[in-house]
């Protein structure tokens, strides 16, 4: 039985960072496993242009812990007034390394978002000009459209017109939670991946609904039935190059998550590696987790894998805090439900 292996230092292809006191205080919990991390833009104001990048990534170092090796990836939040000089500078000096597309309304500080896809048109043009990728927030938002069957009917009715209209864009459908989804990114040849969440793999609907709500199991895009969750762990411990992590991992204070109109998000920077060696070893598939923590993703971003290295030994629970504490208030640590016995030694 393995009791041990070693993985070049994962990279988190999704993350949100917050900014201000909850930066300061979970900016940390990532450093602490991870090498990279593309850093979501979807901010008040949103991390829209260059300038903003560059500024939030001063914040962000600020934030780290003396002496890490820990290097934000920015993103650049797109809206309908981006200007594509601006997007091709940004990728052109190594400021950011993709855009990120919110339907308007989707989730969390996605007001700022996309309302028309045809007002984009020019920058995504660009970017395809330039191979800068363009990560998408894969749901559309009209209310008709249950919750459920967002992320299907965006890919039916949003993201294949687009990659046939602009097949030379590479694009990243993030934190898929279907098996359409699924299916979808390994039909397709080239230009297309997708991420997958450490949550998703780990909990369907009845996780938030079933004997009381949840809160925090509730994220955008929302959990799905059990076949769903099982078609994503299949997709991630396959070794396919085209699905590899992104955490997704969104601290929100206790405070906004428990009330009438709670937040989506969940918190998965700190136990994350120890929750995907516990599932990749239920599947027999411990062999893979570095292609999908490790390697898959720099190979789509055309950067080099790490040459750090990672230990994860399996031995007696690990004990992880239930919350973090922030100058905001206390954010609670996703809880898997079951134990963790593989534990990082960095």
């Amino acid at each position: 039985m393995t009791k041990e292996i070693t993985l070049r230092r994962p990279d988190d292809w999704h993350l949100h960072l917050r900014d201000g006191a909850m930066l300061t205080a979970v900016a940390p919990e990532s450093a602490r496993h991870f090498g990279r991390a593309l850093v979501m833009p979807n901010l008040v104001p949103p991390v829209a242009t260059a300038a903003q990048a560059r500024a939030y990534r001063e914040r962000i170092m600020a934030a780290l812990p003396e002496g890490t090796s820990f290097r934000p990836q920015m993103t650049l939040y797109l809206t309908e007034e981006t200007d594509p000089d601006d997007v091709a500078a940004a990728h052109a000096d190594g400021t950011a390394l993709a855009v990120k597309l919110y339907p308007a309304g989707a989730t969390t500080n996605s007001a700022s978002g996309v309302r028309d896809i045809e007002k984009v048109r020019p920058v995504l043009a660009r970017m395809a000009e330039i191979g800068m990728p363009l990560c998408i927030h894969g749901e559309v938002t009209d209310s008709a459209i249950d919750i459920f069957d967002r992320e299907a009917v965006f890919i039916d009715k949003v993201l294949k017109p687009l990659r046939k209209a602009e097949g030379d864009l590479r694009i990243v459908l993030e934190h898929v939670t279907t098996e359409h989804a699924v299916d979808y990114i390994r039909d397709q040849t080239k230009n297309i991946a997708a991420t997958i969440t450490t949550h998703h793999l780990i909990i369907n609907r009845n996780h938030i609904l079933a004997g009381g709500i949840r809160p925090d199991y509730y994220c955008l895009p929302v959990a799905k039935r059990e076949q769903h969750r099982v078609a994503l762990v299949q997709a991630a411990i396959s070794g396919d190059a085209r699905f590899f992590l992104g955490t997704d991992s969104a601290p929100h204070t206790a405070a906004n998550k428990y009330q009438s109109c709670g937040c989506a998000g969940i918190f998965t920077a700190t136990n994350t590696l120890s929750c995907l060696a516990e599932i990749f070893e239920a599947a027999g598939k411990l062999g893979k987790l570095e292609a999908f923590t490790s390697l898959n993703g720099p190979r789509f971003y055309r950067l080099d894998p790490s040459e750090d290295r990672i230990r994860l030994v399996k031995g007696e629970p690990v004990s992880y805090p239930a919350e973090i504490a922030t100058g905001e208030g206390p954010v609670t640590v996703f809880d898997p439900g079951f134990p963790l016995h593989w534990r990082v030694e960095a």
